[in-house]
Order: C-alpha cells, then structure tokens, then sequence
C-alpha cells in the first residue's frame, strides 16, 4: 500500500492551481537537465500533489523544447504516483467543440524532434504503451470533470504533432478523415511514453481550443480566437483539479492496469553488460527494478 501522490502537468493557459495549502516552489534537479520550471507542491483536501507548468512560467518552452524526460525524473523523484496532463487541443469532431474537455484514451505519435526514451545505449529497455493512459486515473478525471459540470467527452485518440506550427488542411483532413483521430496537440508525446516507462500511472485531459483547420465554417486556426477559449479553459481545469481528492483514495494499493510494474520485463541488457553511468541517471526512473 503507498500514498497516492498526484502531479498535474499544465499545458498553455494552466500556469498554477488553486486551493493548495502549504505552497512551495521546489527546484529538482536531474540527471536529464532542468525541469521545466520548479515545481509547485502542497496538499489539496489532504492529498499530496505537485504542479509542473509544462512550458514554465511565462511560457518559455515551444512544444519541441518542453524537456520532457527531466519533467518526469523529477516528479518521480518527488515521490510523484499518479500524473495528469493537462493540455490545450484542436477539434477533429463537430460534437468535441471548443470548451470541451476529451479524457484522452489513445495516441498517435508524429513527433520527431524529441527524445523519447530513457533507455538507450547500455541498458535498453522496451515497455508496452498499446493502452498509454490508466484507467483508473481517466475515470477519476472524467468523475471530477462531471461533478464540476464540465462538458467532457469520454475516451477520444489524440493525434500528437510536432509543431510549432498548426496543421495544413491536408494534414488536419488526413487525421480526421483517414486515420479517425478526435483531437490534436503537441504535447502528449514523448510525456505519456516517458510516464510509461517511470512507471508512473497516467491520464491525459485535452482542452479543446479550435477545430483545428478542417471545419469549412471555421477556417484556419485564429490564435487570438485560442487564447480566449484558454482562459475559460484555464479555470475549468482548476475546478476539475479541485474535485480530484474526493474521487481517488488518499491510500492506494499496486495499479489494476500494471502501470507501476511497466519495467517488471522490459530492461533486456544483460546486468554485467549495462553501463554504471547509465544506471546512475535511471536511479530515479527505474530504481524499483534495478
């Protein structure tokens, strides 16, 4: 039995939460860099939790340059159990519009630019992400989005780009229409993948912004229009972060899903093989298992 810790990863617009008693900006460092921005821990209702702004205060990180794998090195290093995402997306559906949330369920990964892995080089390691996100910590989200009346969409695949730039029409009709994804953003991936191989349970709330560039009454993607949509966003996320020590248990037992077990079979160097120097920046990522 452990004590649940949550982390919540704001995305644009989500820069700090509400109600937390015992506020504390913790730096962290990490053998993959700086987080980042510090991390915000305390206790809400009771319950242990940390905030990571994902792009960092004043938005200073692009979606290629979040560094992801400290991000998570970090918050498991901070004791962190449980993490929920929290970003801003586009639309591929007319019945997921703009203020809706989406409990993310599925990816689909394009980006290219990032690394993706801990492992490498002397020791690799290959975990299953075929199911990215838990779904005991999806159904506590869509549980607190429902209590704080927001429209939310349960379950939906979530096509992750690299961006800077929004999609073409081409591209944002070839998502939609060929291979049925139901939102778009830039963020999700590597971070689920890495939270996988933390063993870190993970759920993923899209906000949803625009209808990206396929919807023929809405055009292009209009940023002012976006960053409207962010501050109503912005405060429904907090009310849902708000309602999440009612619905998970301040004392949990091992994942029904396995999240916290992803690396029970999945390091394949053989031990006289793997580096020390390697081992030595996975102490926190996968201290369980070696």
């Amino acid at each position: 039995m452990t004590t649940t810790k949550i982390a919540v990863i704001g995305g644009s617009g989500l820069y700090d939460i509400d109600g937390l008693e015992d506020q504390e900006w913790v730096e962290v460092d990490t053998p993959w860099g700086k987080p980042s921005d510090a991390i915000l821990t305390g206790t809400l209702q009771g319950l242990p939790i940390c905030f990571l702004p994902r792009h960092g205060r004043g938005h200073v990180h692009g979606p290629t340059t979040v560094p992801y794998r400290a991000n998570i090195d970090a918050l498991k290093r901070l004791g962190v159990t449980d993490v929920i995402s929290i970003s801003a997306c586009g639309s591929f559906r007319e019945e997921m519009a703009p203020g809706d949330f989406v409990i993310v369920d599925q990816f689909i990964d394009r980006t290219f630019a990032r690394e993706k892995s801990f492992f490498g080089t002397g020791c690799a390691a290959h975990v299953s992400v075929a199911h990215p996100t838990c779904d005991r910590l999806r159904a506590a989200c869509l549980s607190a989005a429902l209590d704080a009346t927001i429209p939310v969409h349960d379950g939906g695949t979530y096509l992750a780009m690299e961006g800077p730039q929004f999609s073409t029409l081409a591209e944002s009709k070839l998502y939609r229409d060929n291979w049925g994804c139901d939102v778009i953003g830039m963020t999700n991936m590597p971070e689920a993948k890495l939270a996988r191989e933390a063993e870190l349970c993970y759920a993923s709330v899209a906000m949803i912004t625009d209808y990206d560039s396929w919807h023929p009454d809405h055009g292009e993607v209009d940023v002012t229009r976006i960053i409207e949509t962010l501050h109503g966003n912005a405060d429904k996320a907090k009310s849902l972060v708000l309602g999440l020590p009612a619905v998970l248990n301040h004392a949990r037992d091992t994942c029904p899903h396995g999240c916290d077990r992803a690396l029970e079979y999945a390091i394949l160097t053989a031990p006289e093989k793997r580096d020390p120097e390697v081992l030595a920046k996975l102490d926190a990522v996968a201290g369980r298992v070696l």
